[in-house]
């Protein structure tokens, strides 16, 4: 294994193997930290962990974890992925994880890109934008649990570390991977956030930090990272092969993103819908075999869905407690997925990064590969050993019809 990759959820995960898998890196992505080593085929291993919104003293330990499998396993390059909304409070957990796998591995001049243009969000002077909106005028400023209160990502992560944090200005990165190379060495800052709005300055950044032991960013930061192992003759060209799974589908989510808010009024046009209000988890009203006795008594690419307005949630958290009813819901859809593939679904669709962390941890699923792309950072994906495809989308990203398309791409 050459390149290491920890992901602080499981969407984000498979969106940073998307982009490996596509620039012919052979790509496994993993839930938590194996027991075992890697296949000696995997040139890439993205170890997802479920750590953005945990307590940040368990977030470090078990990104240290990773890191200590990865290098175990042979890998000279690691990155830390999060969201390419930069999605954290000011306590952590970009921070204190970025900070601690850079101490471990003395690495200074730590790339920090969240840009992802594919998908609209681009960093210009040090600030991080979602299309042509500021991060804190996106809807990311009512997160309910990681709300977006400041688009300078200088000034986002600063409280968040003991360490400095510097800039890598658009003028610099125009230049190429030369200037931004000599830019990454010159500065005295340990972090530095660097500016990206084109897909061309990700490769030139990718070029850039060739020898450079820690990165971190969201999943395009990870473009122009092949070709440098391809470079030194240590990679090929892997080809993507793929076989879909025919048999019922189903969606499950619990992201109340404006993009999967609107991915859910379009599919309600067309297929049966189900809302689990949050305060009928907490009853007990609503149970996971209430929602997958329905899912499986329902044709037609069923959905089951926490509420998408953000104030319902809110009201809930403030009922029940924020982290009762995340953790409830996530338990939720952990035993559905569960009951659902017991009884023989096949093809599954999670929405939101928390839901398909729990999906994924509910199936036990170990080792996932990599298939084609549905949406831009959404692949399709399969369980390794078993006849189950599905998809993992974090809640920002798709179009509005990308429920249809992802149960097509599974089949």
């Amino acid at each position: 294994m050459l390149l290491g990759c920890i992901g602080d959820d499981f969407t984000g995960s498979s969106d940073l193997g998307n982009t490996l898998a596509k620039e012919g890196m052979r790509t496994v992505v993993y839930s938590g930290v194996p027991q075992t080593g890697a296949e000696p085929e995997v040139e890439a291993g993205v170890v997802a962990l479920k750590s953005r919104t945990i307590p940040v003293k368990e977030a470090v330990s078990q990104s240290l974890a990773a890191l200590e499998w990865l290098q175990a396993q042979g890998c000279t390059q690691f990155l830390f992925k999060y969201c390419s909304t930069f999605d954290s409070t000011p306590e952590g957990n970009i921070g204190p994880v970025a900070e601690a796998l850079a101490d471990r591995l003395s690495a200074r001049g730590v790339i920090v890109c969240p840009a992802f243009p594919g998908t609209g969000r681009s960093v210009y002077q040090g600030h991080l934008f979602v299309g042509d909106r500021l991060l804190n005028q996106s809807g990311m400023e009512s997160h309910p649990l990681t709300p977006m209160t400041d688009a300078d990502l200088r000034r986002w992560l600063g409280p968040q570390t003991k360490l400095a944090v510097g800039h890598v200005p658009s003028a610099t990165v125009f230049q190429g991977a030369d200037a931004i190379r000599q830019a990454l060495l010159a500065a005295e800052e340990p972090l530095l956030v660097v500016d990206a709005i084109r897909d061309e300055d990700l490769y030139a950044i990718g070029a850039a930090a060739s020898e450079q032991p820690l990165l971190t960013g969201g999943s395009g930061i990870a473009m122009g990272l092949p070709a440098n192992f391809r470079s030194k003759g240590l990679i090929g060209d892997a080809g993507l092969t793929w076989r879909g799974e025919q048999g019922p589908c189903a969606i499950l989510s619990g992201s109340c993103s404006q993009a999967t808010r609107r991915q859910i009024a379009h599919h309600k046009t067309r297929y049966p819908t189900m809302e689990v209000p949050a305060e009928s988890v907490m009853s007990g009203e609503v149970t996971a075999e209430t929602v997958a006795s329905w899912i499986l008594a329902t044709t037609d690419l069923p959905l089951a869905y926490t509420s998408a307005d953000p104030g319902t949630v809110a009201a809930a958290q403030d009922q029940f407690g924020r982290e009762a009813v995340a953790t409830r819901i996530e338990g939720l859809f952990a035993e559905t997925a569960q009951l659902l593939c017991d009884r023989g679904l096949n093809r599954l669709i999670a929405a939101g990064g928390e839901t398909s962390g729990a999906v994924v941890e509910g199936l036990g699923l170990s080792t996932m590969e990599i298939g084609p792309e549905i949406d831009p950072g959404v692949p399709a994906m399969r369980a390794t050993g078993r006849p189950l495809t599905f998809a993992l989308k974090s809640g920002n990203f798709g179009g509005d019809d990308f429920f249809e398309k992802a149960a097509g791409v599974l089949s």
